[in-house]
């Protein structure tokens, strides 16, 4: 039996992404089909998920094992979570034992699976805050033991591949296979008794060696879940794919659906090493890595000051061929030679030569901004475990094959420090530094087999024939006067569109002129504050009159055989009456200040310690390797054309519209002056210059940024609303979906993780033809609206014009529903329970609770129903509920 609402309520609980979910119901389904039990038949097992899965082909191990391949920084962690949350809730197993590959891994997995940590995986999950699972640890397993504690309900164990597989010096086994008195057995073999236990491999590619893969198969458990990004072992004739892969979310997937950071391959302009030395092309590699380094430390500063976000210390990643070579570069970075020894009090050195994991460990701090580490020199020694978000630039100079370079360099340096794309390219860029490499890396990356590009796209027969159409879901009202597209599609055509109200031609006519007069009389508020006043007499004789001066008959009639002009007050009332019954009254509203509006910057000293731009060399070329792109990031020598280099400064910044010249010069002039000090202080006149002008746009930007901390308003300058329009008209929405008949509003879709390319319809109260939804949730509230609403919307975007503020960005905030009531009109925005308090979700709330508020103030002028505004979370919303409930529990006004 499918346990979907299980799996819905994780997925949106832990926030899951949509390869996460995908994972999770393809569980769901595999545990529906083939019941996990301690004496499977393995073969009827494998035929049974291959007949649904056909990329299973063979277990690989002694019990069902199957691998979710997911690229790295998708998030397999959250996804172990999941999984156990999901077994835990629908199907009562207790008992879970997640192996690691490595020490590093191993305190990564503990530190997630403890309460009350930055990234704990069962964050949201009620039923755990009330009765968290136990977790049993190489280090703790042997005290619960002692204490009669090791008999859960839950129990989570996480063990090091080598506390199991790995054998002690004189023969002896681990202490984990080691007899205990007070269970009568070892704990080896009393997890392997368990009837439930259900193993989880993190890196699971890392568990093919014979020792593994043995001590693996003994534990007996019911099921394997294995997870990793790179699902294939290495052998002599190249990687061989495993076979147990039943969902692959490759790493082209993952940068195509913004999960990740963008690769890009770097070189400098007109590059060619022939004739240059190993060295002096080293010694390029690095500088030009450090002169990109800091360039992305400002974009990086710029953009969090800009957006209201935390500060991220970017760091570099020097790829060296061995430990002595690691030796040397990072003599060489502690010299006075490589930036005048700027940077040797910021450099760490990683690899055999040093203590492997107490070094490692130090790793973990460095995306903390009081860690001073910006440059980090490794012999291959960093690489599942290490989970970072601030490492920008890459510098390879170990020789390997693209393949490699590609594989392992850029995994550690994908995620994102934002947890998603930020649409500034320098911080969704990872850069790779190899000027002798470019071209043989772009090339790789070419390749059809590329990890860069591999995608996967299967279609079966209904695929190939589906097409797909732009739907427009038009306001019935404009069907209902004829006034929609004139071709509409089949998707249009078979919705529930109102039949025109009008039958006669000349009819037809007159209504969509009185729909134009009455949509002029808009702009009268104070004469027709809304669309009831249409109705009234003294308003319909004048529409009368301005149709009758107007109207044309059709086309020229016959003497004696004229046809009957119609009757134009009747047809005028009527339209009066689909204005009423098929629209919601939204006013538009304008903010006017009243009088002359000050403001400006105050005079203050700027934070320039994280701008430290070295002295420029060349032109350098980012190639993105995906899709082809190239930045240029300029690093070539300048001529300079102003008299002063304070006047790029302040040139960059009267650029930005809210920065006057003749009123805040001497302030401008001042910042930038501080500016070409604080470079004067470690470069010669003549290098700071070059800079100014290199990054003057660069430059500006932090600037200004730091000047929204300081911007003064004048607060004696009061502000008023008007009523420009006491209704308007409703606009169109367009969609591209499958050329498909809409799907009934009242049923929930089978795949709703896909819910977007969808259309609906059926609608007996929305005043549009068709509608889409973002999610089931969404569904479900129209299904509300519809039992109870006079009317209700899904509005287009424009139709409120209300904007709220996203760092430095006024963006338009388009409301989810708006309906109409007995009592009142309301507003309602349904939000996944997480993002509840979000900045922006918060800013589009208070923007709303203030027009609802003006608008309510307009309504009372005409005695009007005033609005509401209601920020519900997804999980508040049901069937069953009411929207007087919704309105009651999270109504803002």
């Amino acid at each position: 039996m499918s346990n979907l609402r299980h799996v819905n309520a994780i997925a949106g609980r832990l926030s899951l992404r949509e390869p996460q979910r995908r994972s999770l119901e393809i569980l769901d389904r595999v545990i529906e089909i083939v019941p996990p039990t301690k004496t499977p038949d393995l073969a009827a097992a494998l035929d049974i998920i291959k007949s649904e899965f056909p990329s299973v082909t063979n277990f690989e191990r002694d019990f069902p094992s199957l691998c979710f391949a997911l690229a790295t920084g998708v998030g397999k962690t959250r996804l172990m979570g999941a999984f156990i949350t999901y077994l835990k809730l629908a199907h009562g197993i207790n008992n879970f034992f997640v192996l690691a590959p490595n020490l590093t891994i191993y305190n990564k997995l503990i530190t997630d699976f403890t309460a009350n940590t930055p990234k704990y995986v069962f964050k949201g999950i009620s039923e755990f805050a009330i009765s968290p699972p136990v977790l049993t640890t190489g280090e703790t397993y042997e005290r619960q033991i002692a204490s009669g504690g090791q008999l859960f309900p839950t129990t989570i164990n996480i063990f090091n591949i080598a506390k199991i597989a790995s054998e002690v010096r004189g023969g002896r086994s681990p202490r984990i296979r080691s007899f205990r008195e007070e269970i009568g057995e070892s704990y080896f073999d009393y997890l392997a008794s368990l009837p439930d236990l259900v193993l989880l491999m993190d890196e699971s590619h890392r568990y093919r060696a014979t020792a593994g893969m043995r001590a693996i198969n003994e534990l007996r458990p019911v099921l394997g879940l294995e997870l990793t990004a790179t699902p294939f072992v290495e052998s002599a004739r190249g990687p061989v794919p495993f076979s147990n892969i039943i969902f692959d979310y490759p790493l082209a997937r993952a940068m195509e659906d913004g999960f990740v950071k963008e690769p890009a391959v770097v070189t400098r302009k007109n590059f060619n090493p022939a004739g240059k030395s190993t060295a002096a092309i080293q010694q390029m590699k690095l500088e030009d890595g450090v002169r990109l380094h800091e360039s992305v430390k400002v974009d990086l500063e710029t953009y969090a000051r800009e957006n209201g976000e935390r500060i991220v210390k970017p760091f570099v990643l020097i790829i060296a061929r061995d430990t002595a070579h690691a030796a040397e570069l990072m003599s060489l970075i502690h010299s006075d030679q490589f930036f005048h020894g700027r940077y040797a009090d910021k450099v760490i050195q990683v690899d055999s030569s040093v203590k492997e994991e107490e070094t490692v460990e130090k790793l973990l701090t460095v995306e903390q901004n009081d860690n001073p580490v910006e440059i980090v020199i490794h012999v291959n020694m960093l690489k599942e475990g290490w989970d970072v978000t601030n490492l920008y630039t890459i510098v390879p100079l170990r020789a390997a094959n693209a393949r490699t370079l590609i594989e392992q360099s850029i995994g550690r340096g994908l995620r994102l420090p934002y947890g998603k794309r930020t649409g500034v390219i320098a911080v969704d860029r990872l850069n790779i530094v190899a000027h002798d490499r470019f071209q043989e890396i772009v090339d790789e990356a070419n390749n059809p087999n590329s990890p860069i590009r591999l995608k996967q796209l299967v279609l079966d027969e209904a695929d190939l024939s589906r097409k797909t159409v732009t739907v427009v879901a038009a306001p019935t009202i404009l069907s209902s006067l004829g006034l929609q597209s004139a071709t509409p599609t089949e998707s249009e055509a078979s919705s529930a569109t109102p039949p025109p109200a009008f039958a006669d031609p000349d009819e037809m006519k007159v209504a969509r002129l009185a729909y134009d007069a009455f949509r002029k009389l808009s702009r009268e508020p104070d004469k027709v504050p809304n669309t009831s006043y249409l109705s009234r007499p003294e308003v319909q004789a004048q529409i009368v009159e301005e149709v009758r001066s107007q109207f044309q008959p059709a086309q020229m009639e016959l003497e004696g055989i004229a046809k009957p002009a119609p009757d134009m007050a009747a047809v005028v009332a009527a339209t009066a009456k689909l204005m009423v019954d098929r629209t919601i009254d939204i006013p538009r509203i304008i903010v006017m200040p009243k009088g002359e509006v000050k403001a400006g910057f105050k005079p203050f000293t700027l934070d320039l310690s994280g701008m430290r731009y070295p002295a420029p060399s060349e032109e350098l070329w980012a190639k993105h390797l995906r899709t082809d792109q190239i930045d240029v990031i300029g690093l070539a020598q300048a001529n300079l054309l102003e008299e002063r280099p304070e006047d790029y400064v302040v040139s960059g910044l009267i650029d930005f519209s809210d920065i006057a010249y003749d009123e805040q010069a001497d302030l401008l002039y001042d910042l930038a002056g501080q500016v070409v000090a604080h470079l004067r202080s470690y470069l010669s006149a003549e290098e700071a210059a070059q800079v100014i002008v290199l990054h003057q746009r660069e430059i500006a930007r932090a600037v200004h940024a730091q000047m929204q901390d300081h911007f003064w308003l004048d607060d004696s300058v009061e502000y008023h609303h008007e009523v420009r329009q006491g209704f308007t008209e409703l606009k169109e929405s367009a969609f591209t979906t499958n050329n498909s008949p809409p799907l009934d509003y009242r049923v929930s879709p089978a795949d709703k993780s896909n819910m977007a390319r969808y259309l609906f319809g059926g609608f007996a109260k929305c005043l549009s033809t068709v509608a889409k939804f973002h999610s089931d949730t969404e569904r479900k509230l129209a299904v509300i609206l519809e039992r109870e609403s006079l009317k209700w919307m899904r509005p287009a975007k424009g139709q409120f014009q209300m904007f709220y503020r996203s760092g430095n960005d006024h963006l338009e905030y388009q409301p989810d529903f708006v309906a109409e009531m007995g009592d009142c009109i309301v507003m309602l925005e349904p939000k996944m329970a997480t993002q509840m308090t979000d900045k922006d979700v918060l800013a589009k709330r208070d923007v709303a609770v203030q027009w609802c508020g003006w608008a309510s103030e307009h309504a009372r002028t005409y005695g009007g129903k005033p609005w509401r505004y209601a920020l519900i979370p997804h999980d508040a919303i049901a069937e069953n509920v009411t929207v007087e409930f919704l309105l009651k529990q999270y109504g803002g006004q």
